[in-house]
């Protein structure tokens, strides 16, 4: 049987009005440190989006949601937090904050493969 390791995720959420502390899954993290392992997955269901904040911008939220994964990746166009270890990428992604991109509490867990615990939170808790 492979060894599980240790992994957190957080889930990422769109938080149109912050003073209403309403919002709607639209993506999660998965980090495992011990398998170097950070990605970031999300979705704009843009049609459940509308129907519950009718006035939500989908270019920003998207634009957003693009930055945060390119910072999870690592990537230069990411910016300066990009170019932190994964940890600290990690824990920018979950700090907390009020703005309308905001992470959930993170939440630790054992898996053998995180890019499944990926799938399988995204298919469960954002589609």
């Amino acid at each position: 049987m492979p060894d599980k390791q240790v992994f957190q995720y957080a889930f990422i959420r769109f938080v149109p009005r912050v003073e209403r502390s309403e919002f709607i899954n639209v993506g999660v993290a998965v980090y495992c440190k011990r398998n170097r392992f950070l990605k970031v997955k999300f979705h704009i269901d843009e049609v459940r989006i509308k129907a519950l904040f009718a006035d939500a911008n989908i270019s920003e939220l998207s634009d957003y949601l693009k930055t945060w994964d390119l910072i999870s990746q690592g990537k230069k166009e990411g910016g300066a937090i990009a170019q932190l270890d994964l940890s600290g990428r990690f824990g920018w992604l979950t700090a907390t904050r009020s703005t309308i991109i905001q992470s959930s509490k993170v939440h630790p867990g054992l898996c053998v493969d995180p890019d499944l615990v990926l799938e399988d939170l995204f298919e469960k808790y954002v589609l």
